[in-house]
């Protein structure tokens, strides 16, 4: 059963149990005998369905996480274990002059010409593999001077808790959690056929000739775009740092990165970057502008199945999720609120992430503020490509970095989004959610 299903069998038993409540007829105000019975069976069955919705809502979350690929392997075991043991300290530390001839960094050279041939292009600094990046975190200046002076003051290894390293507050990264379909290892643009109109049959008389109706096939274009950091260590972080400056450049440069293609996944405009789910022509589209009500969540479930699609999740930021749960379904009434669960909506899973925009424009560019999206779709629809590798250039002598005696970095990810099938996403883009 399907947890939408699971979902409405609660609300009808809900209702049920209201009706009782709401009208008596036993005695001094009380249920009578029957009304009582009535009452523990529907009582048991909410309880049997709580369980079944529970479970059902695991089993879809354990599905849709395993719908992403994760960038990992490379089909080369023996290149994947020399992978394993990359530092992205050396590969920073072989561009820096006076560094370089003290640390070992043969291995990193050595792969990045490695992943240079395989990728068919020259890097501007060093390759770094992208297995490297195991977690998603936000760009930064590291320095050792006093806490005024930089976050990397705390890091010194003097008598600190380095292992409890407290990191800022970041947004949710949420496509691939969602069931997004990563393809690594790209080489030059990648076509993928669809089948955008299937063959179609034809009743026919005894001895008529059947009509011809081939079928039509678009391609989906993934090509290559770029996306970049820049930071700024210093020299001591690089040397003397603790917790570990290796964990923390990955997590450095992973975080940035991370949240730009989730972001351009939900919005990119094209152009430089990639087209995201909210500009792909051809997904649908419904008016919240009076604001959300029932009726138009219940219009975008809508949408995808008269195209013969199956949503799965819903997508929106934290303004629309504190709307959505104190607006009432039916309004002027004591009706459930529109979300009535912390994690759901409609009976779908609903995410919540600031990259979803709650400064949304109109069609002449207008900001029209405190305007917000929200998004239905079959996630695993999404497509997001990397062309195996990330760029890394070092910059000793940046005349800012330089005067201080630090050391700036830029790094570069190649990859790009696309919707195999835009009208498996459907959404409203002006909700007024302040």
């Amino acid at each position: 059963m399907r947890l939408r299903d699971l979902h409405e069998q609660r609300a009808r038993v809900a209702t049920s149990l209201r009706a009782l409540i709401d009208k008596p007829e036993g005695e001094g105000g009380d249920l009578s005998e029957a009304q009582e019975t009535r009452f523990g069976e529907l009582k048991v069955e909410l309880a049997g369905v709580e369980k079944k919705i529970e479970r059902q809502t695991l089993v879809d979350e354990a599905e849709r996480r395993a719908t992403g690929t994760p960038l990992t392997g490379t089909g080369d075991a023996n290149l994947d274990d020399a992978l394993d043991s990359y530092s992205l300290r050396n590969a920073i530390a072989e561009q820096i002059p006076d560094f370089a001839a003290h640390i070992d960094t043969a291995r990193e050279r050595e792969l990045s010409v490695e992943l240079s041939r395989r990728a068919g292009r020259a890097p501007q600094g060093i390759m770094v593999p992208m297995q490297v990046f195991r977690r998603k975190l936000e760009t930064r200046v590291m320095t050792t001077a006093a806490p005024a002076g930089g976050p990397g003051g705390n890091l010194i290894a003097v008598d600190h808790l380095g292992g409890q390293y407290i990191d800022i507050l970041r947004r949710k990264l949420v496509m691939q959690r969602l069931g997004a379909r990563v393809l690594s290892d790209l080489r030059g643009d990648v076509e993928i056929p669809k089948l955008s109109l299937s063959a179609a049959g034809h009743w026919v008389a005894e001895n008529a000739a059947i009509a011809a109706s081939d079928p039509e096939v678009d391609p989906v274009t993934l090509s290559p775009k770029h996306v970049g950091a820049i930071t700024e260590y210093s020299r001591n972080m690089l040397l003397q740092s603790s917790p570990d400056i290796e964990e923390l450049l990955r997590n450095d440069f992973a975080g940035v990165l991370a949240n730009a293609v989730d972001a351009a996944a939900i919005s990119g405009g094209g152009a430089n970057e990639p087209v995201g789910i909210l500009k792909t022509a051809g997904i649908g589209v419904v008016d919240m502008s009076a604001g959300p009500t029932w009726a138009t969540v219940l219009e975008l479930i809508a949408d995808l199945e008269i195209a013969n699609a199956e949503g799965a999740a819903f997508l929106t930021n934290p303004k629309v999720v504190k709307l959505l749960r104190s607006t009432r379904k039916v309004a002027a009434t004591d009706s459930a609120m529109i979300q009535d669960g912390p994690n759901a909506l409609a009976g779908y899973p609903l995410a919540s992430t600031n990259n979803v925009s709650s400064t949304l424009t109109d069609g002449g560019g207008v900001p029209v503020f405190n305007r917000s999206a929200l998004i239905f779709g079959d996630f695993s629809q999404v497509l997001i490509g990397y062309w195996s590798v990330f760029d890394i250039l070092v910059n000793p002598y940046e005349s800012t970095a330089y005067s201080k005696g630090n050391v700036q970095i830029r790094g570069m990810v190649t990859c790009d989004v696309a919707l195999r099938h835009p009208e498996a996403f459907a959404a409203a883009v002006n909700v007024n959610a302040a």
